[in-house]
């Protein structure tokens, strides 16, 4: 970390050279930052410094990161964050502002439904999100004609409020539609054709070969290969299995098991035997697509063999190299090779194929997010889910058709979906690496297929800053990036901006049963790091006191977010709970409605960013994985005979950044001398093996005993904030 300066004014040139530059070229930089920031200091004047800075291009990708800190910390050194909220780092342009999505419809629209209150994207922003929220049949009229849906039944209306057990409202109500269809199909004003590219991909370990390239005619044809394939061995409305990598194959079967009129069961490759056969059971799958193995450099981890473990349903195998698969399958599963030959002899498996077409609500995907029981909830996906994930990203991310969007994720958890509908429906293309995104090659990947949107957790930026793992690579191309699952950390942020001169980073925190983020960034607002600018567009929210009362709009403050319950694309049920006591029972009423519950604390800063700081109840979030205190204790207790029990929590840096897991553990008498790093290599191998091995175990404490409530319930927040006091920052963790 460079030494900051009380102002930008104040840095020299010996700073400069200590920040890494040679003595001449230093001298040049100190030249040009007076030039930029002007020679005399100016009170109040910070973000004014920072923009000339980043207009005039001063610091590159290429400079060492310790300059980049110097010169952002130390002009926003005086900056009061409390009297002024996040100090911001990238700005809008009014001329820019009018070429991104939004903007070009606030301006077609902006006049007729604002009146004389619309002035220009940037203005009005606000204004017109607010109006969105009012008035979402207005606005979702005039959304949807931006994405490639294809209704073959036009829906009555937008929303029907009327049945009042559906506090979300029943959306595009009459609709008749196969969504998958929708993502294959060419589209005129998209300037989508069947050449246009629909998967741009690259394997792990041919960094130096050329991209591979699918093109939207040739996805059209394998998906409805493998649809017909589908019908030889399963029945419309059956429930089938995804448990592989995020591949070019297995985007292909999850359009194919929809456009068959099925539905997906979304399993995270990571999971364990038994976290398997958990969601096989809830989901009531009938069979399964995975792996042979998991390619990660020259290691091969098995995937099927987890599979096989955790469910007797058949499991079509997948390999991960090559044509044949490398384990020996058990009699009644099949291998991909032998599962695309059934299909050979169905009359129609090219383009002639004819999708399942079914009413907007149908359901397309179950997807699990754990709750803090330990129970993981089976979220129902509609046709109209991904309609939602895809005007978000439309909206705030800015994806445009011609895009090139590559974000590591998995179709096991929602962002792989996400990802898919927010490409395929906006026109755009998306670009998926076969292996580890840990890597240079990774980066070098997203450089040669020229992305122009990354998305990114904030573990894997960490991870890249740290190892200095994609030094040397040109990522130009890039014109936005995108954050999501687990909080961000301001210097992590500032280091992948920089990686392109300083472009945008939409921070965005939604939920698998919102099929969206609830906050977000925006192109049309100042972005400033770790922080959200807005709530999400037709998205309503107020954010309550400890009384449940809320506060007034726009005034500072912190508490539980609860979101207006008219809310498009939000879940309506639950397979395996009570939706209406997991996300209404206990919630204030706002406006005559029942808020919806979603769990977050978060702060409104002056200026209106927000902020989120943790979860209401005892969830936590490890690297972008959603888990529960009480799974991981329920392993914890079961680790070492020593361990009478356990506390997890987590615990975050005070510049933010991904939560860190802690465990507490109160001995059995007379074990006094077990050591905390015993109990961590424990504990670590326990959940590794019985939960999911990408969860790494921070630190561990001894304690004598937990705080408990009257009732005697374990008060984790209180030893969370213990923690906070004690200073475990992520240095010591």
């Amino acid at each position: 970390m460079a030494t900051v300066k009380g102002s930008v004014w104040e840095i020299g040139v010996e700073d400069i050279v200590a920040a890494g530059l040679p003595p001449e070229e230093a001298q040049r930089f100190h030249s040009r930052l007076r030039g930029a920031v002007g020679k005399e200091p100016r009170v109040g004047a910070e973000s004014e410094a920072w923009r000339a800075v980043v207009d005039n291009g001063l610091l590159r990708p290429d400079h060492p990161h310790p300059l980049h800190q110097l010169v952002y910390y130390s002009v926003y050194s005086t900056w009061d964050r409390a009297l002024r909220g996040p100090p911001p780092y990238w700005f809008p342009s009014l001329s820019q502002s009018k070429y991104t999505n939004l903007g070009k419809l606030m301006e077609h629209h902006g006049p007729k439904i604002l009146g004389s209150s619309y002035h220009d994207p940037l203005t009005s922003f606000a204004l017109f999100q607010k109006f969105s929220v009012l008035h979402p049949e207005v606005f979702w009229s005039i959304m949807i004609k931006e994405l490639s849906v294809v209704f073959q039944s036009a829906p009555t209306s937008m929303l029907d409020t009327s049945d009042n057990s559906n506090a979300s409202g029943t959306w595009f109500p009459g609709a008749v539609l196969n969504i998958a269809e929708c993502c294959i199909q060419p589209v005129d004003f998209q300037k989508k054709t069947d050449e246009s590219a629909a998967i741009l991909w690259r394997n792990e370990g041919f960094d130096d070969f050329p991209i591979n390239y699918l093109s939207l005619k040739d996805l059209r044809n394998q998906v409805m290969s493998v649809a017909s394939a589908l019908e030889k061995i399963f029945m419309k409305g059956d429930a089938i299995a995804i448990d592989m990598p995020m591949t070019c194959t297995a985007v292909i079967i999850y359009l194919a098991i929809i456009l068959a009129g099925c539905i997906v069961v979304s399993i995270a490759d990571s999971f364990t035997s038994n976290e398997i056969a958990k969601r096989m059971e809830v989901a009531k799958a009938r069979g399964i697509f995975t792996q042979d193995f998991i390619l990660r450099g020259e290691r091969k981890i098995p995937l099927y063999r987890r599979v096989a473990k955790g469910t007797s349903c058949i499991a079509i195998v997948v390999p991960a190299l090559g044509d044949d698969v490398g384990v020996q399958l058990r009699d009644h599963d099949m291998p991909w090779k032998d599962f695309l030959l059934s299909a050979a002899s169905f009359p129609s498996i090219q383009c002639d194929y004819l999708p399942v077409y079914q009413s907007g609500d149908r359901v397309t995907n179950i997807l699990f997010s754990s709750g803090t029981t330990g129970e993981p909830k089976a979220i129902p996906w509609t046709q109209i889910s991904p309609i939602r994930c895809a005007a978000d990203s439309w909206a705030h991310i800015d994806i445009r058709p011609g895009d090139i969007c590559c974000w590591p994720t998995n179709l096991g958890w929602v962002m792989g979906p996400i990802l898919l509908y927010s490409c395929f429906l906006n026109g755009a293309t998306m670009a998926l690496y076969h292996g580890s995104p840990l890597g240079h090659g990774f980066g070098k990947f997203v450089q040669d297929a020229s992305v122009t949107m990354l998305g990114t957790v904030p573990s894997l930026v960490k991870y890249w800053k740290s190892s200095k793992c994609m030094e040397g690579l040109d990522w130009s191309k890039i014109r936005v990036f995108a954050s999501t699952g687990e909080a961000s950390d301001i210097d992590d942020d500032l280091w992948l901006s920089s990686r392109n001169f300083y472009k945008p980073i939409i921070e965005c925190c939604g939920g698998t049963e919102l099929a969206s983020s609830y906050i977000q960034g925006s192109l049309l607002q100042p972005q400033a790091f770790a922080a959200f600018s807005s709530p999400s567009i037709s998205t309503g929210l107020v954010i309550i006191d400890e009384r449940g009362i809320p506060y007034p709009d726009d005034q500072p403050c912190v508490g539980e977010v609860g979101l207006f319950p008219v809310y498009m694309g939000a879940t309506n049920r639950l397979l395996n709970a009570d939706h209406k006591k997991v996300y209404f029972d206990g919630m204030p009423t706002y406006k005559m409605s029942t808020l919806r519950r979603h769990g977050d604390i978060i702060q409104r800063t002056v200026g209106n960013y927000y902020i989120v700081l943790g979860r209401a109840d005892d969830t936590m979030n490890l690297g972008g994985i959603k888990t529960s205190s009480v799974e991981i204790e329920r392993i914890c207790n079961k680790a070492d005979e020593n361990v009478m029990e356990t506390a997890a929590v987590s615990v975050r840096s005070r510049t933010g950044g991904p939560e860190q897991l802690v465990v507490l553990a109160v001995l059995k008498n007379g074990s006094a001398n077990c050591h905390p790093d015993f109990l961590k290599a424990k504990f670590q191998k326990a959940i590794q093996n019985h939960l999911n091995p990408l969860f790494k175990v921070s630190f561990v404490k001894v304690v004598p005993e937990f705080p408990r409530t009257p009732s005697n319930k374990l008060l984790r927040r209180v030893l969370r904030d213990q923690l906070q006091q004690e200073h475990f920052t992520f240095s010591k963790l």
